[in-house]
């Protein structure tokens, strides 16, 4: 192991009649101690009648059509059964700011799968890489839309090609889009930690290795909205909470 610039900082000598100064160092960062981790768990409810998902059509694009006979590609922008609300990130929006968690080098992966992104919503953490892949025999792009990291535009030409990248920053969300299909669009929400959970058909989501503490829970749906909660927990104490979103 190299250790670079280790010697012993000089001193800084304070100016005749300046005053110290004022502001205090923000806490500085820890690795997360889970040996009293606790939990929250619960699920997101749709409330009114489910619609029916919204068609989109294809036409003029042969290559995505043949995937889609009826000629329609369903959106997945709300898709809502039996009362449950599927693809809502839920994440926590406060309490782990000084709290490290080292990033995975398992990579998040997004496809290119029938002419749309599989999975439609997803997360990642800061430097995990973000796999990309085309599963299509056709081309297709993947257009980042971020406001806190740089964005790329990265072409995938050829059926089993992939590319590997990694957000600097934090952000609910990242869009995603292909220029060539424009109805194709995903969503990556990005957070320093990995306390997040995508609900499924059954709106279940499930935050562990929280360290004991007060935390704001948001759960983010791309057309409904944010609802949020304050939610404290103690050690090894699992809390379970609802989220209702409104038609």
């Amino acid at each position: 192991m190299t250790l670079a610039g280790c010697g012993k900082p000089a001193e800084k000598v304070p100016s005749p009649g300046a005053e110290a100064p004022q502001a205090l160092a923000p806490p500085p960062e820890s690795p997360a101690d889970l040996s009293q981790a606790g939990a929250v768990k619960g699920r997101v409810f749709y409330e009114g009648p489910a619609p029916a998902p919204r068609e989109i059509p294809v036409k003029g694009n042969p290559e995505c059509a043949v995937f889609h006979p009826g000629g329609n590609v369903k959106s997945e922008e709300l898709l809502a059964r039996d009362g449950f609300l599927k693809n809502v990130f839920v994440y926590v929006k406060e309490g782990l700011e000084h709290v490290r968690f080292d990033a995975p080098q398992e990579p998040v992966v997004i496809d290119n799968k029938n002419c749309v992104y599989v999975p439609h919503v997803s997360g990642a953490q800061v430097g995990q890489p973000v796999e990309l892949r085309n599963s299509d025999p056709t081309l297709h792009n993947v257009h980042s839309y971020a406001e806190n990291s740089k964005n790329w535009n990265l072409g995938l030409p050829f059926q089993g090609m992939k590319q590997v990248k990694k957000f600097e920053a934090a952000e609910v969300m990242v869009t995603l889009k292909c220029d060539v299909h424009p109805w194709m669009i995903g969503y990556l929400g990005v957070l320093a930690h990995p306390c997040f959970q995508v609900t499924g058909d059954g709106g279940e989501f499930e935050l562990k290795n929280l360290p004991p503490g007060r935390y704001l829970i948001e759960a983010w749906h791309e057309k409904l909205g944010t609802e949020s909660q304050t939610v404290e927990i103690g050690p090894q104490e699992t809390k379970t909470i609802e989220f209702r979103f409104k038609a």
